[in-house]
């Protein structure tokens, strides 16, 4: 592996050309940690690999969010992060947990999480990225950055914050399929913290599953800058393009289905059909027709059907068991 020093305080590291387009990744362990519990210390900071990640990272996030340290001997900018970074991660007292990842050792992951520099800090809640860093920051500002983790996302009898308590309500109702009560509290914490990216993720949700993707993207338009431009925001943003594309074509799935009856090399109706499919909720089955047409005739349309996967991917999450199947899929297409 070739590494080198930018100016910007981060290692550039390149992967094998074997792996850059690897997306293999370990499979979902059933059991789930419990949520709210102060590990002890022992378990507080954590080396994890490939193998673990989904038991130690994924899942985990589920009860508290882990930070993860994408790192490697050979970079100095690591070596002056890592010490500050445990250190402000065991004054949290166990609100935030964190997790080392050695790319040398782990380098498909690497490569499935595009990991282009190092030190890498990603921030994981609930299965997903929430927020992250690259480069070597004074402690200072490593702590001011936890400290936001923990308020937004962290358990709310670590954290002990109203906002914090709301989301968590918020995420109760949104599950157990309250629309409008959880719309009804992720717009309290918005009212509270217009900057609050998880709340906005969370109001474009509700809205999203309550059949109103318009007032989804009216809330997105409204929000603080910041919250627009965050990772789970732009998430929810690229479900709402599939939700919308879906609704166009929903109507028109028995001449689809036709089409593709009497020629299975219409690649514009099968592309169609995945839109309908995206918008009934069938992620899976649309998936399944986009990567015909990648298989069939790559570069139909200017690559339009592979161009959608990446949308969809953007969607899922780059963690989802779904994304990284259908990565190493797509993958065994286009390199066989």
């Amino acid at each position: 592996m070739a590494a080198g020093l930018d100016g910007a305080g981060v290692c550039r590291h390149v992967l094998p050309q074997s792996l850059k387009q690897s997306h293999t990744g370990p499979a979902r362990m059933e059991t789930l940690l419990s949520t709210g519990a102060t590990p002890p210390a022992a378990v507080v900071i954590k080396d994890s690999d490939t193998e673990h990640f989904m038991e130690d990272v994924i899942d985990a996030s589920r009860a508290v969010p882990i930070i993860v340290d994408f790192w490697a001997p050979w970079c100095g900018p690591c070596k002056q992060l890592s010490p500050a970074l445990e250190k402000v991660v065991r004054a949290a007292k166990g609100a935030v947990r964190m997790v080392k990842v050695d790319i040398d050792q782990n380098q498909e992951l690497a490569a499935q999480l595009h990991i282009q520099s190092i030190p890498a800090i990603y921030a994981f809640r609930d299965g997903r990225p929430v927020d992250g860093f690259q480069g070597a920051l004074p402690e200072s500002q490593v702590k001011s950055w936890v400290d936001q983790l923990v308020k937004k996302f962290g358990p709310a009898d670590a954290a002990a914050d109203p906002l914090v308590e709301a989301m968590e309500a918020a995420a109760e109702a949104l599950e157990a399929g309250d629309y409008g009560g959880a719309g009804a509290l992720y717009a309290q914490v918005l009212n509270q913290d217009p900057g609050h990216a998880a709340a906005l993720a969370g109001l474009a949700r509700c809205y999203l599953a309550a059949g109103r993707p318009e007032k989804a993207r009216e809330a997105i338009a409204n929000a603080a800058p910041e919250a627009q431009q965050a990772a789970e925001v732009k998430a929810v943003l690229s479900g709402l393009e599939l939700v919308e594309r879906g609704r166009e074509a929903a109507g028109r799935t028995n001449e689809l289905q036709a089409r593709l009856a009497a020629d299975p090399k219409d690649h514009q109706a099968r592309y169609e059909m995945a839109e309908a499919l995206f918008g009934a909720g069938q992620m899976r089955e649309a998936i399944d027709e986009l990567l015909t047409i990648v298989r069939r005739d790559r570069k139909w349309r200017d690559d339009a059907a592979r161009l959608l996967l990446l949308k969809v991917f953007e969607a899922l999450g780059a963690t989802d068991p779904l994304t990284i199947e259908t990565r190493k899929r797509l993958s065994s297409i286009l390199f066989s």
